[in-house]
């Protein structure tokens, strides 16, 4: 049992330079690498009506070259050194980052303050990289079996637009934007004053402060972009909704549930029940549909914490033949099972491994320890959560995983997607 299990802290060390760039070090030499991670505080929810799309393309700008660097040059940089790179897009920030071999960290440097400061927003890059966006929609997204359940049922529990609508944002956005209009938003939301970059690895504190401050430090600030309202009133936008899937071979569902904002303790909570429910092999869901009666091709389950109302999935993919509302059914019913009785001491034990687990394992790596130190920096302010986080989990006791669950998934304020099969009324 994990009862007193403590891990040793990780050494955090942190500092803000004058243009409003915060900085985390987290020096560690077990590896000869260092992993670099610069987050944005933009993403789909910094969109209004009528200009989604933009914090995602801009993933994809990051690319097109600046002042120093050719169209494309980062990758080839980063390749012909020796490391590893790429950049993703939520709800909540865009990311952009590079696992280096630990002498290759000034470029690494280089490359990112290089793109803050003069990134090529150009007509140009603008046109192909819409393009890009396009084929990725097509590819990801519309010419995909159940491609776009995920984003189908966000805009079904989520009321705000800066919730409710997707990261990959409306093509029809896209194609109205300006090149003036891209550059104000690079402008405003790619000032040093609204990232993180955060070092984790093999480096002297010294000379990586130096670096920073030489790279970075004349980066010029911009003013702090509007505070957005992501509140949500606490019923889903919408319980039902059908759609046909020309693509889906199988009909499927998906169950979505609104929950309140990341590291809340009612999320801690519902976090851990859907780790109960539908994490892995020894999950309940998993144990009862795809090993017990076998009546699913597959089974899913995420929550997606956000730092406004968040929400938890389930879903599944029924064997041919088989009844999706006596499958939704069986969910409902261990859902209804925490609920009314909680875990069993099993789970908890079981439970409390995984995560202490899960915890060393994150560590072990450079970049997933830079990641998570960004995340702590950029939403909350504190990235020595880091060290904190597991006993915060650990310290939620079954009975607040039974009153959670009882009151935000064991009830009708949910939203179901029924997904029709190709060629099925």
């Amino acid at each position: 049992m994990s009862d007193g299990f403590k891990l040793p802290p990780l050494e955090v060390e942190q500092f803000t330079l004058n243009n409003g760039l915060r900085v985390v070090l987290n020096r560690n030499s077990s590896v000869p690498v260092v992993a670099v991670a610069v987050y944005y505080d933009v993403g789909s929810r910094n969109e209004r009506e009528g200009r989604t799309g933009f914090a995602h393309l801009f993933e994809h700008m990051m690319f097109q070259g600046s002042a120093n660097v050719p169209k494309a040059g980062h990758f080839q940089f980063i390749m012909k050194a020796g490391g590893t790179m790429n950049g993703t897009t939520s709800s909540e920030r865009t990311n952009y980052f590079e696992t280096m071999p630990a002498d290759q960290l000034p470029l690494a440097l280089w490359l990112e303050s290089d793109r803050m400061r003069s990134l090529a927003v150009t007509q140009e890059n603008l046109d192909n990289q819409r393009e890009a966006v396009k084929e990725e929609k097509r590819l990801r997204y519309d010419n995909q079996p159940y491609g776009q359940i995920f984003d189908m049922i966000a805009a079904m529990i989520y009321k705000n637009f800066a919730n409710a609508h997707s990261t990959i944002g409306s093509m029809e956005d896209l194609d109205d934007a300006s090149v003036e209009d891209v550059q104000e938003f690079f402008r405003v939301y790619y000032a040093p004053n609204n990232a993180v970059i955060v070092l984790s690895g093999a480096f002297e504190t010294e000379t990586a402060k130096e670096l920073i401050e030489k790279y970075f430090g004349d980066i010029p600030s911009q003013p702090v972009p509007a505070s957005i309202d992501v509140a949500e009133p606490p019923e889903v936008a919408n319980n039902y909704q059908q759609w046909h899937d020309p693509l889906a071979p199988l009909p499927a569902f998906l169950l979505g549930w609104k929950i309140p904002r990341r590291r809340s303790p009612e999320f801690n909570a519902l976090y851990l029940a859907g780790k109960l429910l539908y994490d892995g092999d020894s999950s309940r869901l998993y144990q009862k549909l795809v090993k017990g009666e076998e009546s699913v091709v597959q089974l899913f389950g995420f929550t997606d914490e956000r730092r406004g109302p968040s929400s938890i999935y389930v879903g599944a993919i029924p064997k041919p033949g088989q009844d999706l509302s006596r499958i939704r059914e069986v969910i409902m019913q261990e859902i209804g099972d925490i609920g009314e009785n909680g875990p069993k001491v099993d789970e908890i034990e079981k439970l409390h491994n995984q995560l202490i687990n899960d915890t060393v394992r994150m560590r072990q790596s450079s970049m997933n320890r830079a990641q998570s130190l960004a995340e702590y920096a950029l939403y909350d302010d504190d990235p020595t959560l880091i060290n904190s986080d597991l006993d915060e989990l650990l310290a939620v006791t079954p009975e607040q995983i039974r009153n959670t669950v009882s009151e935000f998934l064991n009830t009708e304020n949910r939203s179901l997607l029924d997904v029709v099969a190709a060629g099925k009324g």
